[in-house]
């Protein structure tokens, strides 16, 4: 089945959306037109791909899978065409993604200083797809945090850090200095296996509101500080390893090897 890529950006956006008439006028093109390309859509899978109501729409569980698998897709093409256009160009640039909390800047400045004919970008990274923009071509090299999967990636450990609970403030535990594991036996844990989130400033609203904890890296917390949120160190739980990745065979005329050796220089602790 060969699927129509207009058909596939067009689902994108109203999944993100969350209605038609938004996803249109994102898109500029008429709801009606855009509705016709869905249903479309949805007779070549043979599937419901949204469940509808007066107000919104809904992804249904086939309808998930392909979001997960058409932004894997479409990012890939763009990607893909943004390098083409580059060549033709005569450009250099390099695409530098990182999980949240983690600070590439002081790596791309000494970086730079060494290869100023090279435009460097950077992907801040949601935090369930750390490995995908390496391997869809929207990233050339990523700080990410284990785990991940590293099949076909080269990886440089950097550090270490420490996890933290995150808690709401009027939570019992909240007043205390440190806890143990044992301490959150029995708490509801927001992950990827109980309840995925679409981004940390969601997971952060589920926890401020209740709906239970979450165990994050240290560094994160100092971007999301907020006042109806406690973080706790938390003693025994293993640390988060944190590291350089990039494709195997990645070069790009040293382009990859110079930042990985920048970046391994300034990023890794003193004495590490």
């Amino acid at each position: 089945m060969d699927l129509d890529l207009r058909k596939l950006r067009y689902f994108v956006a109203v999944a993100e959306h969350g209605r038609f008439g938004r996803a249109a006028e994102a898109l500029f093109i008429a709801q009606p037109v855009l509705s016709r390309q869905i249903q479309a859509l949805e007779r070549e899978l043979g599937c419901a791909l949204f469940t509808r109501t007066t107000r919104s729409v809904e992804l249904t569980a086939a309808g998930q899978k392909l979001y997960e698998e058409a932004q894997r897709i479409t990012a890939a093409v763009d990607a893909a065409l943004q390098r083409v256009q580059e060549a033709a160009r005569g450009e250099q640039r390099l695409v530098v993604a990182f999980s949240p909390g983690l600070r590439v800047s002081e790596a791309i400045r000494a970086f730079t200083a060494r290869r100023p004919e090279v435009a460097v970008d950077v992907l801040p990274l949601r935090w369930w797809e750390q490995d995908a923009p390496l391997r869809d071509g929207r990233a050339h090299i990523g700080f990410l945090r284990r785990p991940f999967d590293a099949t076909g990636l080269r990886t440089v450990p950097i550090g270490r850090e420490t996890k933290v609970a995150c808690l709401p403030v009027t939570h019992p535990l909240a007043a205390r200095r440190s806890l143990t594991s044992a301490d959150l036996d029995g708490e509801p844990v927001l992950d990827a296996r109980t309840r995925r989130t679409s981004s940390l400033e969601e997971k952060f609203e589920l926890v401020a509101s209740g709906q239970g904890i979450a165990l994050v890296p240290v560094s994160i917390t100092g971007s999301y500080s907020r006042p109806d949120l406690a973080y706790l160190p938390v003693t025994d739980s293993p640390p988060v390893e944190t590291c350089l990745a990039v494709p195997e065979g990645a070069d790009r005329a040293g382009v990859v090897r110079d930042f990985l050796e920048v970046a391994v220089a300034t990023l890794r602790p003193p004495g590490a």
